[in-house]
């Protein structure tokens, strides 16, 4: 053997087993991952809540642990010297090859990324070393026989009811049902509205996801109806009632509430998934309009979502050409807020000072931020996308932009040649700030109540979820394009359980009654809610609407009665659907009546 072709030998091996550890890096993620996932339905059988949230928490950080872990497991083994470009480059081509029949390879892929992002330069980031584009494809990957990603029912053959039924079954809940010929009797109405006078075609099916998605107290069962070439999607969810036995809530036939129940703002489900791409297919075909990203990140694979948002950014980046500017609305003290007006959200960069009567720091500020990443948002918070190291083109940027940036946080700020580098920022989904909305619908009274009336829903589903918005101006929430109040400014939340709510004592005296500044002690975590009014119901329209439905969030005595409640251990009930579509479960009710949806594209379409 020749001297040139010992290195060489020794580099293919060393690049064979980096690869090799990364791999079974990742592949002790997902088993890790999956595990959380299956335990989920004990939780949901035996009505372990508490438990059930705490896992979902602790599986968030999953995915840092593992990149961590075998970054370590790299550096401790190999030398700086030994990891050459060749190296880089070679190990890249062996870790494809380790991914021709795995069942998870674009999340392989991601996580390949992540270990080298740890360990190179961003300058190394480049298609010969990592996953810029997807290599490995992931159509018509193949799944276990006795599990395949979803089943096919076929109502014509075995009729609707006994159909319907075995669907239910089939998921082998270790719980009994208070009466499920009842609630499958409800289910098969509501779906015979939906059909209304069609034809039942020969193709007429059902399919259904094999695996149950849990969040919550809740566990739903996800699907689609096809007949010709009409595809309806159906959620079903099951729920405890208050004796502990299984009924099925409702059906959501609405492609609006089903992208609902799958928002952004809402806590990550648990779902057992083998070849979690083709999950992702399947609840495209529900809901159209909502990206991959948001689809991988609602099922708990966050960093996938991150990695797929990134691609459409920089494939939107490429073709567009308006330019970076301050987002609108008023600015805050805390973040400088900017966008893009053509892309659909906006990017937060924490300020490097902060005006009184701010008291917060910078890891503060991203403490709060990765509280609401682990806790329930319940529909009411938005989630963010956390990036390092962010490159964008200096010449897309406004000079109004460039200059805040540079005042208010230069040392988040690099200038590298024809690019402008933030070392750290939050991408969100853009929303109109409730302020300008309000203003907006000041003279339609019934959409300017239906925002004071979402206002008010937000903040008591917040505090349900044990969440104290801290700041409660119309700036800080948002309203979606579902016509939702979502609260999005974290630097001053708390826990509904940290705060003091407190009546403001009586003045004992003339001198007192007329002080320009509170007389009484005032701790850190005090909060009066009669004061809410005052900063709150300036607009009399508005002050009408608030005290029509949400008076007593002015009061403490309701501030302290949920905060007892939470601190007894009661988990609150927050539906993620109107309630009026919510079965009634006694044996002689009638079953409500909801106006049928427009039906899915065809299949044609699709």
């Amino acid at each position: 053997m020749t001297q040139a072709a010992f290195p060489k030998l020794l580099r293919s091996q060393i690049a064979f087993d980096i690869a090799r550890t990364i791999r079974d890096g990742f592949d002790k993620h997902y088993r890790l991952f999956r595990a959380t996932s299956q335990q989920a339905k004990q939780h949901f059988e035996r009505g372990a809540w508490a438990e059930a949230q705490q896992a979902a928490r602790a599986r968030i950080d999953f995915y840092d642990q593992r990149v961590l872990e075998c970054v370590q497991l790299l550096e401790d083994e190999y030398e700086p010297s030994e990891l050459t470009d060749e190296v880089w480059r070679e190990l890249k081509l062996h870790y494809i090859g380790m991914l021709s029949d795995h069942k998870q390879p674009e999340l392989a892929e991601t996580f390949f990324n992540s270990v080298c992002c740890n360990i190179l330069h961003r300058s190394y980031f480049h298609n010969e070393f990592i996953f810029v584009r997807p290599v490995v494809s992931t159509e018509y990957i193949e799944t276990a026989e006795l599990r395949p990603t979803y089943r096919v029912y076929y109502p014509a053959a075995d009729g609707m009811h006994f159909t319907l039924k075995r669907i239910i079954t089939n998921f082998q809940l270790e719980a009994r049902f208070a009466n499920l010929t009842r609630d499958v009797e409800q289910v098969e109405a509501r779906l015979k509205q939906l059909y209304g006078d069609a034809r039942i075609e020969p193709n007429h099916q059902f399919q259904v996801l094999s695996s149950l998605f849990f969040r919550n107290k809740g566990a739903y069962i996800v699907g689609k109806s096809i007949n010709g070439n009409r595809v309806y999607p159906f959620v079903v969810p099951i729920l405890h009632n208050r004796h502990g036995e299984l009924v099925l809530d409702t059906v959501l036939c609405d492609p609006e509430q089903i992208a609902v129940l799958f928002s952004f703002t809402r806590a990550y489900f648990l779902v057992d998934m083998e070849v979690p791409s083709a999950y992702v297919q399947f609840l495209r075909t529900l809901m159209p309009r909502k990206p991959r990203s948001e689809i991988y990140t609602i099922l708990g694979l966050q960093k996938q979502g991150k990695t797929l948002f990134y691609r459409d950014y920089l494939q939107h980046l490429k073709h567009s050409s308006d330019l970076f500017d301050i987002a609108p609305g008023i600015r805050g003290l805390v973040m400088l807020v900017f966008a893009l007006p053509s892309f659909p959200y906006v990017f937060k960069v924490i300020k490097d000072f902060y005006p009184a009567p701010k008291d917060t720091t910078r890891a503060l500020i991203k403490e709060k931020y990765l509280l609401v990443k682990h806790h329930d948002r319940v529909g009411r918070m938005a989630d963010t996308l956390e990036y390092s190291n962010v490159a964008f083109p200096r010449s897309r940027f406004k000079e109004e932009l460039l200059a805040e940036l540079k005042q208010h946080a230069p040392s988040m700020l690099e200038e590298d040649g024809d690019q402008i580098v933030i070392r750290h920022l939050y991408i969100e989904r853009r929303m109109v700030p409730l302020n300008l909305w309000l203003t907006e619908k000041e003279h339609d009274d019934a959409q300017l109540e239906h925002g004071v009336l979402e206002y008010g829903n937000a903040i008591k589903e917040l505090v349900a979820a044990n969440i104290f918005p801290g700041d409660m101006l119309y700036k800080n929430f948002g309203v979606t394009r579902h016509q939702r109040v979502v609260f999005y400014d974290y630097d001053e939340i708390e826990y509904i359980t940290d705060c003091h709510f407190r009546a403001i004592p009586e003045p004992r005296n003339e001198e007192e009654e007329m002080a320009s500044e509170p007389w009484y002690p005032i701790g850190r975590h005090d909060v009066f809610p009669e004061q809410f009014g005052s900063f709150l119901l300036g607009n009399q329209k508005i002050r009408k609407y608030f005290l029509k439905h949400h008076a007593d969030l002015l009061t403490p005595e309701y501030w302290q009665s949920r905060k007892q409640r939470i601190m007894d251990g009661v988990l609150e009930d927050v539906y993620p659907y109107p309630q009026h579509i919510r079965f009634s479960h006694k044996h002689d009710s009638n079953i409500p009546a909801v106006t049928p949806p427009p039906f899915m594209e065809t299949l044609e379409n699709e």
